[in-house]
């Protein structure tokens, strides 16, 4: 593969209950949600990982559309992220739903299957955990 893009982010202090950084200048704190039994009131990394495939996935979406020269109207990615016990460890879930004003629904459903097959999250997660696609 022909990089083209790096970015690097650094995690310090307690982990989930620490800070990230990265050198473009995002600084964050962490914390694990009252759900996992912490404080919650800060970002985790559930959060930072559906806000990137939300936005890459909808990237996806656009450039699909551009391709088939489709009007998506107003349009957007709502990515849902589960965190639970999976044997020994744990495990992730993702859930997309796809939206679009000017299209209908099985064109959109043709579109979100492109756009998970061009979508480098998708990529990097398919087979390895559960995402599912659906058109709202």
């Amino acid at each position: 593969m022909n990089v083209v893009y790096e970015t690097t982010s650094t995690a310090t202090g307690g982990g989930r209950d620490g800070r990230v950084t990265t050198d473009q200048g995002l600084e964050l704190d962490l914390a694990v949600p009252k759900e996992m039994g912490g404080s919650g009131g800060a970002t985790n990394p559930e959060q930072l990982f559906a806000s990137g495939f939300a936005a890459c996935f909808h990237s996806a979406l656009q450039l699909v559309a551009r391709t088939t020269k489709t009007d998506l109207g107003e349009s957007a990615v709502n990515a849902t992220v589960g965190i639970g016990k999976q044997g020994q460890g744990f495990g992730l879930t993702v859930a997309l739903e796809v939206s679009a004003s000017q299209v209908d629904k099985a064109a959109l459903e043709d579109l979100a299957a492109k756009a998970h097959e061009v979508c480098p999250y998708s990529n990097a997660t398919r087979g390895n955990i559960d995402v599912t696609v659906s058109v709202a």
